[in-house]
């Protein structure tokens, strides 16, 4: 065709083009319902493993403190159950928000559960690279970490030592522990493996309750489609806390659960829920009973005379007090700090107990991030306003979280090629490659990341500006977008919204739309970006 036929038809196509952008309604989208639950975590992995261990192996995985797990009998998770907790897990207050209660999660509940300790000394999954170097490369790690069927052949070997020590703590943690939304395990993990004696001594508790708020976070924030973290913890946990057999006769409690729950028990109990008429109908019991726990290796102990002492030991005084009948009715009060943590005897009966618990404060949860706050336990409103509320780095093949002033730290010294820094209040020409999702942008006076996005729609590209930092931050930065084609230009004026890291499914209310016709003959979008301080945002932007 000659250009003035092309003409013809080009013309048409852009009179259409302008039509539609003057009446088209703004489209709202809709918020996406997870209704698949993906996830990494695999019991049943473990499990075949475990069952091919030799008696020296099963002594090793014992002295490092893992050995809870050798009576692991779940093969599957019930993901139907996984995703109903999921969507009322509370990561700001660590807690399930079920059948009307709200339940917090302590790294003592994962003891109970998963058997693991949970006091001792943190466990740190960072460092200098160059200390994990030669692990590293015994373990081909990648960019994308260690390779689950490299650990399997290595577990297979029949030796007990070292090697296959580091192998079965990294293979757990990857398959079942604390698996990330990556088929491979993290090598970050070797951080903390280089010294293999000092492995019992770890609080591995709270490395598995963190991790899970961690992946649990991550994917609410759209940055993995994945869930990692241990989601058996969380539906055992559920089983033992709600009950679906009325208030009738409590049965005892065998402590690690983990050694409790076997296909055909879940089988059962997923019958009953059905019955009832779904999850979440049941009766919350770890408030209203006194349970009757069984330790494994106490049962030689249970099966001679009867224990009827409640007493664990613990000097404190009479564990009971038996106050003026005005005062409480007939019932029996105790006070927190005096109620037992195990009791042995299988026919202690429970009555009316009253626990009296004063305002409890704890470190907030943030602390590890630089927060030194202490927080009512109960009544917490603190951690979701905090300022020091973790945030993660968007590029991603980087695994660190900190607070927005450490990301801000770690992002100059260790990406520092990664991005473009710019100066508030001064225009910067910036390119996004066809195949760049976001551009990382960094203030040079005070460190602040902000991302670049960029989406795709039907019609051409969408770009806007996020904040990295707390989502409850109420601080804003005005921005301007310019994009120039010839004698053309389109521009959005707009204010950032704050999130903890990059969205890959991020829906915005506020961005520009750069039609194809506007990108260059590479695909790439030019545009002239400027970011004004918060302290010049105007007050009729938009919040």
């Amino acid at each position: 065709m000659s250009l003035e036929e092309k003409a013809k038809y080009t013309n048409r196509a852009r009179e259409v083009w302008d039509n539609y952008l003057s009446t088209a309604p703004a489209c709202t989208p809709k918020p996406r319902k997870q209704t698949k639950l993906v996830t990494r975590c695999s019991p049943g992995r473990l499990f075949n493993v475990l069952k091919r261990l030799t008696p020296e192996q099963k002594a090793a995985v014992k002295s490092m403190g893992f050995g809870s797990l050798l009576g692991l009998r779940c093969r599957t998770l019930r993901r139907s159950l996984c995703l109903w907790l999921l969507e009322r897990f509370n990561t700001t207050r660590c807690s399930l928000e079920i059948c009307g209660e709200r339940i917090p999660l302590s790294p003592k509940d994962v003891e109970l559960v998963m058997g693991l300790a949970a006091s001792g000394k943190d466990v740190v999954n960072s460092g200098p690279d160059d200390l994990i170097a030669v692990l590293r490369h015994s373990y081909n790690a990648s960019n994308r970490g260690i390779s689950v069927r490299l650990l399997e052949e290595r577990l297979a070997a029949p030796e007990a030592g070292e090697d296959f020590k580091r192998s079965f703590v990294l293979y757990a943690l990857g398959t079942l522990l604390s698996p990330t939304a990556r088929l491979d395990v993290s090598p970050s993990f070797l951080h903390f493996l280089t010294n293999m004696d000092v492995v019992h001594q770890y609080n591995w508790g709270k490395f598995l309750l963190d991790r899970l708020v961690r992946e649990v976070s991550r994917f609410r924030q759209g940055k993995q489609r994945a869930v990692g973290g241990c989601l058996l913890f969380l539906q055992l946990f559920y089983y033992e806390s709600i009950s679906v057999d009325g208030l009738g006769p409590l049965a005892t409690a065998i402590v690690p659960c983990l050694s409790s729950w076997g296909e055909d028990e879940i089988t059962e109990r997923e019958k009953r829920e059905r019955k009832l008429g779904g999850y979440g109908l049941g009766k919350v019991i770890f408030k209203e009973r006194c349970l009757v726990m069984e330790y494994p290796e106490c049962r030689d102990q249970l099966d001679g005379p009867p224990v009827d002492s409640i007493s664990m030991g613990v000097e404190r005084g009479p564990p009971f007090e038996q106050a003026d009948e005005e005062q409480i009715n007939g019932e029996i009060t105790m006070d927190e700090g005096d109620m037992p943590v195990l009791i042995r005897s299988k026919n202690v009966v429970c009555g009316d107990i009253v626990v009296v618990v004063d305002s409890v404060r704890v470190p907030c949860q943030n602390k590890e991030y630089g927060c030194n706050e202490t927080v009512d336990y109960m009544n917490n409103d603190h951690e979701e306003t905090c300022t020091y509320s973790p945030c993660s780095c968007p590029l991603q093949d980087c695994n660190f979280v900190g607070s927005s002033d450490q990301l801000s730290l770690h992002f100059s010294s260790r990406h520092w090629d990664s991005g473009r820094r710019f100066r508030y209040n001064s225009p910067l020409a910036v390119s996004l490659g066809m195949n760049e999702q976001f551009l990382v942008l960094q203030a040079e006076d005070d460190g602040v990341l902000f991302l670049l996005n960029k989406g795709v729609e039907r019609i051409g590209n969408t770009v806007m500006i996020t904040c990295i930092g707390p989502s409850s931050s109420k601080e804003r930065f005005l921005y301007d977008l310019e994009s120039v084609r010839g004698s053309s230009s389109l521009r959005l004026k707009s204010a950032t919204q704050n999130f903890p890291g990059w969205l890959e499914d991020f829906h915005p209310t506020d961005y520009l739309l750069i039609p194809f016709c506007f990108l260059g003959s590479s695909g790439h979008i030019n545009l002239d970006v400027c970011i004004w301080t918060s302290a010049e945002l105007c007050v009729d932007c938009p919040s």
